[in-house]
């Protein structure tokens, strides 16, 4: 039997991040219950694992994650003292379209959804600067099937829009299979095909833009890790294209993502890259990524950086017309909603409650999964400043919209509107609100 030798190279990433083995079991123990995995990690397991015995295969990731986020950047296998796995070595060798049909046909399959909605996000991801990603679509062009051109562009531009439309009005668990399924079957050999230099880059940037709205709702839906590597690769297609407001705006959703997932200081830096990024930015893109700017400071408790991001935001949406975009569009409801959570954050709960309302006065009607969203943390808002019965109305429209969505995060609102009002029930109306969610329950179960 092989001696085991110590691992000196975790034993050097713990003394680096200054950590205990307590405090590093303890890290990864959160990184698990993030990713919905059990770790159950303690003292023992990082000493046999400093005395050389590797740790499982489905540990790995949460440990070089948990290291990642202390020392503030990606930490390898090989750093930690493992071998780097085959499979790991081919995941960073497969190219832009095979990584794009590899994410996009396991996304399609039921049977691994559970698999994807655990698979880890990175705070410490590095994110490819636009410059660097400029002038890489030759990538494509291995394995042309056929030939594109502009009416294949608009079958693509078109399927999002009908796409995102759907997400706002059922939900994305029902959009997103639909949006991988499409990747695959028709996205991913166009982008494979020949026609003009022209017609190649508009066909990368359709793609970016699918794959974004894509990677939006698989963090809507909480598969975060997977929503993260849908925003790489929507990034890469996006700097293929010299398409800078698809990537300005894929840096945008990833600093909120970074937010919901309480990665503060990740979430200004990504929030301040996009805006970087966009220098010439319209009057409606630069409300859009102010408006980010503005949640991420206050999330740091920069509160004047963030009130001067919001005047900036209402300023320039002043100059914006009244388009509406289909995918990442920014429009009064979301201005409201950005000022509402920066008040949230800072503190200001009142606050943050009026402008909540002033976001649902102004949301268009379609938008059922926003309308969903925004009631649900209404409510809860409300309750915390103890308005039991405006907060019993709120969830009621909340549960109006949620009756016809397939959503994670609404299910999320769902379990949390049931525990909140449980203590309540001797009022009436929390009583009704209660008969009516078990009943709401009942259909929405599984046959």
């Amino acid at each position: 039997m092989a001696e085991r030798r110590p691992n000196l190279g975790l034993s050097g990433l713990l003394s680096e991040a200054d950590w205990t083995q307590v405090q590093l079991a303890a890290a990864i123990n959160r990184a698990a219950a993030e990713a919905h995995v059990v770790a159950n990690c303690d003292k023992s397991n990082v000493n046999k694992w400093l005395g050389g015995t590797v740790p499982r295969k489905a540990l790995q990731p949460l440990i070089l994650e948990a290291l990642s986020r202390r020392l503030g950047r990606p930490i390898t296998h090989d750093e930690a003292g493992w071998v780097t796995t085959s499979e790991h070595q081919a995941a960073t060798s497969a190219n832009r379209v095979e990584g794009l049909i590899t994410t996009g046909r396991h996304d399609m399959d039921p049977s691994r959804r559970k698999f994807l909605s655990t698979t880890l996000y990175s705070a410490a991801l590095p994110i490819p600067i636009y410059e660097d990603l400029i002038g890489r679509s030759e990538a494509t062009a291995s394995g042309r099937t056929s030939r594109i051109g502009p009416g294949e562009v608009a079958t693509v531009r078109t399927m999002t829009e009908r796409i995102a439309d759907i997400l706002d009005e059922l939900g994305g668990g029902h959009a997103r299979p639909m949006a991988a399924a499409f990747l695959v079957n028709t996205v991913a050999p166009y982008l494979r095909a020949d026609g003009t230099e022209a017609v190649k880059k508009s066909m990368l940037a359709a793609a970016s833009d699918l794959v974004y709205l894509t990677g939006w709702m698989a963090m809507y839906e909480k598969a975060h890790g997977l929503g993260q590597r849908y925003y790489v690769q929507a990034l890469d297609l996006a700097g293929a294209a010299e398409d800078r407001v698809t990537y300005c705006r894929t840096l945008r959703g990833m600093a909120l993502q970074a937010a919901n997932l309480k990665h503060a200081q990740k979430s200004l830096e990504l929030a301040d890259s996009a805006a970087e990024a966009a220098p010439e930015a319209g009057p409606r893109l630069e409300a859009f990524l102010r408006g980010q700017q503005a949640h991420g400071a206050a999330l740091v408790g920069d509160s004047r950086q963030a009130f001067t991001r919001l005047r900036e935001t209402e300023a320039a949406l002043a100059k914006a017309d009244n388009r509406r975009d289909a995918i990442g569009g920014y429009d009064q409801a979301a201005y409201h909603f950005h000022v509402s959570s920066v008040l949230y954050a800072l503190g200001d709960v009142p606050g943050s409650v009026a402008a909540m309302q002033d976001s649902n006065r102004v949301r268009p009607p379609m938008e059922r999964q926003g309308s969903a969203h925004a009631n649900g943390l209404l409510a809860q808002r409300q309750l915390e400043m103890g308005h039991l019965e405006a907060a019993c109305s709120t969830w009621g429209r909340f549960l109006d919209d949620y009756e016809g969505l397939s959503s994670a995060r609404a299910d999320e609102h769902f379990g949390t509107m049931r525990a909140r009002i449980r203590p309540h029930l001797a009022n009436h109306q929390a009583r009704e609100l209660s008969e009516r969610a078990r009943e709401v329950a009942r259909l929405k179960a599984p046959a």
